[in-house]
């Protein structure tokens, strides 16, 4: 028996023997003898490949003399509102049907935000909110140099303001193509956030041409398309610049999404090419040169439910024209209601606000390249665009009698001396401008000053309020009565 099995058990041993052998002898020549070819974990060797490497660093770029760059060119703004007698109706009087004035005052009021310096002669670019009725603006640089800074033009459509000071050789932000930016791009937003100093902080491009109806409660003609980024933008971030991996800029951070009034994941900024735009017409005309194609839109964001349906909204492209305006630039080159506006220039335009961006960017009398489908087929027109009067001409700076929609003449010399007062404007129209809409002054009023300072006639008034922020404050008397009178109006409603 033992004879039998001893054959087995010696050819088993010398095949155990051979295979342990084997094993030791060529398993770092052969692949297939591995520890355990199912393992979860893939193991490479740790080898260093130079072209690898480069190329895994341009993904992550460095963004150093981006930040060191733009610190120098932003600004901190700092804001004073003076304090101020205020007119309004009693609300007691009010509850008991009656129309009895009081005076109230409202306290020295301090405000702040960022700016970035776009010229070396010292043209500075914010929000129109940081510095909206606002008596004073101080400007500091990262270095800590001060100066005062004057307001040039403001246009609450779009968000912006132009300040001025007078300074030379100033380190300033180049322009950017915002139309160069993408989604998942890496930018950088820097200002002063939280009345820290200059703060820069990075994210990416999250979404563009987004409209979250905020510039729609200062401007019935808003136009939003802001650049969403999930880069850390706080109070006191407004008005700085959003700046690209090369250091241009190519937004002005404006708002944030956020249930707390702080940072919450979302930022926005405007577009670097309507900031260009916008500020070079502030600029060289001392208002915005807004250009108009002539219709009334819908598209699927801005449209309820029967709109769509009735519209095709769901079903087509680009955005809808609900009305053409008679003698507008877009009834003149053919566009019709019920077309479906496509591209503009042959950009393509799926939103309203992706249309208001590549319009906003253009002057009255220039001419575009519009796109449009009807009934199914593709039309390309070239439309002039037009002002908000309907015509090519440059739309000058407002007026006081264009502000308010009422009439004025200067008091006589007789007059003056008759009230005891060195000059002096008189109400002799109210119109139906601001002043009839947002107080109840009465026709006979006679001016005597404007957030504190004196008018002499009727020049003087123009220029005081050519001046001023978006609160005006009109002081003075009614002839027969005693006491002085004070009231306050809004002139940053743009009806452009």
């Amino acid at each position: 028996m033992k004879q039998k099995f001893l054959p087995v058990v010696l050819t088993a041993a010398i095949t155990s023997v051979t295979t342990m052998f084997a094993i030791n002898h060529f398993q770092d020549k052969c692949g297939f003898f591995s520890g355990n070819s199912h393992s979860a974990i893939p193991v490479n060797f740790a080898s260093y490949n130079a072209d690898i490497a480069a190329a895994n660093a341009k993904v992550a770029p460095d963004f150093q003399l981006a930040a060191e760059s733009s610190v120098k060119a932003v600004v901190h703004i700092k804001t004073t509102t003076n304090a101020r007698t205020v007119v309004a109706r009693d609300p007691i009087s009010e509850m008991f049907g009656g129309d009895m004035l009081r005076q109230f005052r409202t306290p020295e009021q301090m405000g702040s935000g960022s700016g970035v310096v776009i010229s070396p002669d010292g043209y500075i670019v914010t929000n129109n909110h940081v510095i909206s009725g606002t008596d004073q603006i101080i400007v500091t640089f990262d270095d800590k140099k001060t100066a005062k800074a004057k307001l040039i033009g403001t246009d609450p459509s779009s968000d912006l303001a132009v300040l001025k000071i007078e300074e030379k050789n100033l380190p300033y932000m180049e322009f950017g193509n915002s139309d160069d930016v993408h989604l998942g791009q890496w930018v950088l937003a820097v200002g002063y956030p939280l009345s820290l100093d200059a703060t820069v902080t990075a994210g990416i491009v999250s979404a563009k041409s987004r409209s979250i109806g905020i510039n729609a409660t200062k401007s019935r003609t808003a136009i939003e398309s802001f650049i969403q980024t999930d880069a850390a933008v706080n109070p006191g971030n407004s008005g700085g610049p959003l700046v690209n991996a090369t250091g241009q800029l190519v937004g002005i951070n404006s708002a944030i999404a956020s249930p707390t009034g702080s940072y919450a994941g979302y930022s926005y900024a405007i577009p670097a090419n309507i900031v260009k735009k916008v500020a070079g017409d502030i600029i060289q005309y001392g208002t915005v040169q807004r250009a108009y194609l002539g219709i009334e839109t819908r598209d699927f964001k801005n449209a309820d439910q029967q709109e769509i349906s009735k519209y095709g909204l769901d079903k087509n492209e680009g955005v809808y024209v609900a009305k053409v305006a008679a003698q507008g630039g877009a009834m003149s080159a053919g566009i019709k209601e019920g077309d479906f506006i496509t591209a503009i220039n042959n950009t393509k335009v799926n939103t309203f606000p992706q249309l208001t961006e590549q319009i906003s960017r253009f002057k009255p009398g220039d001419h575009v390249s519009v796109t449009y489908l009807r009934s199914g087929k593709t039309v390309t027109t070239n439309v002039e665009l037009k002002n908000i009067n309907n015509t090519t001409d440059v739309v000058k700076e407002k007026s006081s009698a264009q502000i308010f929609g009422a009439s004025f003449r200067s008091l006589t010399a007789q007059e003056q001396q008759k009230f005891k007062i060195s000059g002096g404007v008189q109400i002799t129209g109210l119109g139906n401008g601001l002043l009839a809409q947002q107080t109840n002054i009465k026709k006979g009023f006679v001016v005597s000053g404007v957030n504190g300072n004196p008018v002499k006639d009727t020049e003087a008034l123009d220029q005081l309020l050519s001046g001023q922020g978006a609160t005006v404050q009109l002081e003075g008397f009614y002839p027969g009565s005693n006491g002085m009178y004070y009231y306050n109006l809004r002139t940053d409603d743009d009806t452009h």
